[in-house]
């Protein structure tokens, strides 16, 4: 840590709670589809909608919503009324105006680190609803600079640590995601440590065999 200036904090299911905000989405998009769909796995086929589109909307509550309908619209066979639509985008306006619950002790490491390092969020989703929660969960101030990714891969670390002008051994990067927060550091040459989360998106998870290949540390719990 004598080495390390800079500490990155990923912001969802690592600064405050947003995973299972998505699967209560998911949970009652079931419902909405009950009338038309009684054997299939609607999470799964929301996950691969999801998937399909990352290219083309990104991540966040916006792209998850229009995967949602576009779901819902290819399972029922164009059957799902306008009236079922409205309320899988008042599931989304719901998503984006749930309150902020902060992890447990975030905002105690946070006060702590400040004084000593120069802390950053880096995370992935749309920029306008991650600012929003940024300044709900009350955690702005200890900030130095607020980065939203359209991906966190190594290239997109290596721009980010390019503009604030420090080298890949001189940052550390906490998060829940091993894929964006971990591996992807690792493999520009930084630091990361790993922060898990009760549930992960299934996108972001590695098997064991991967994360062995790699050194880094594991917490369980921030």
């Amino acid at each position: 840590m004598n080495k390390i200036k800079i500490i990155g904090f990923d912001a969802d299911d690592t600064l405050w709670v947003n995973e299972p905000v998505y699967h209560r989405a998911e949970d009652k998009l079931k419902k909405i589809l009950s009338n038309y769909i009684n054997d299939c796995d609607i999470e799964s086929e929301q996950y691969k909608t999801e998937v399909k589109n990352i290219k083309l909307f990104g991540y966040g509550v916006k792209g998850f919503t229009l995967s949602m309908i576009e779901t819902a619209t290819r399972l029922t066979e164009g059957r799902i009324t306008s009236t079922e639509i409205m309320k899988i985008i008042d599931l989304g306006k719901e998503m984006l105006q749930t309150p902020i619950e902060l992890i447990d002790d975030v905002e105690s490491v946070l006060q702590e680190l400040s004084g000593n390092y120069k802390l950053i969020v880096a995370t992935k989703g749309d920029l306008l609803d991650q600012r929003k929660k940024l300044m709900a969960s009350g955690l702005e101030k200890y900030f130095d600079h607020i980065e939203v990714m359209s991906e966190k891969d190594p290239k997109s670390y290596e721009r980010l640590l390019t503009n604030l002008n420090i080298a890949p051994e001189q940052f550390i990067m906490i998060g829940n995601s091993m894929r964006s927060d971990v591996l992807s550091v690792l493999e520009m040459g930084s630091n990361a440590i790993h922060v898990p989360y009760k549930t992960t998106w299934k996108r972001e998870q590695v098997d064991s065999e991967v994360m062995n290949k790699y050194d880094f540390h594991s917490v369980k719990s921030i």
